[in-house]
């Protein structure tokens, strides 16, 4: 069983600063993104983690979060994996949480899902695989993604139904940590950015 599970979310890109939906569509890093890739890196390359040296790293293939991966340091060790792609939005792809709810008022997307894209079983199964994955590691894994896949894996890695994860928020280049806290799944840490203004 994995003593950690590692989850880091991609740097800020241009639809993530304004809000949009971004799931399948390939957008790449601002500069502020890139920045906070670097400071994640540091931060990963220190005490107490020091570089995670025995650690299994994936990353979704997406550009966001490859190159996050890269900027921090672990892009030569990472493997690519399309089951930590972000949701597939379907038709809300692009779109604000303000613009769906003006179409669809009171719209939750951990409760109503998306049309014409990725149902909430699917999500579900996508991050139980990642939790069983981890848990079948004898030490950490790191891995890097996106905002609603990595708060699916939060929910479930905690035993938790999915809609769990419409309460615990993430921010870019945010970075989380699952462990154990008295023989079951628990937050070591939630949503950390502290390397970011340091």
């Amino acid at each position: 069983m994995a003593s950690r599970i590692l989850l880091a979310r991609h740097g800020q890109t241009e639809w993530s600063l304004s809000g949009k939906h971004t799931g399948r569509t390939d957008i790449p890093l601002l500069d502020e993104g890139r920045r906070g890739a670097k400071l994640l890196g540091e931060r990963l390359h220190r005490p107490p983690f020091e570089g995670l040296a025995e650690a299994e790293v994936r990353t979704s293939p997406l550009a966001r979060a490859r190159e996050t991966c890269e900027i921090a340091g672990f892009g030569e060790r990472a493997t690519e994996w399309d089951t930590l792609m972000e949701w597939d939005y379907g038709a809300y792809e692009g779109m604000t949480p303000a613009e769906i709810q003006a179409v669809r008022p009171g719209w939750l997307i951990w409760r109503d899902g998306v049309p014409g894209g990725e149902t909430l079983e699917a999500v579900t199964a996508r991050a139980d695989e990642v939790v069983a994955w981890a848990r079948s590691e004898d030490r950490d894994v790191l891995v890097f993604a996106h905002g609603h896949i990595l708060r699916a894996i939060g929910a479930r890695w905690l035993g938790l139904p999915l809609d769990f994860a419409s309460r615990i928020r993430l921010n870019p280049t945010s970075l989380s940590v699952l462990g154990w806290a008295y023989n079951a799944p628990a937050i070591e840490t939630w949503n950390d950015t502290g390397h970011l203004t340091a």
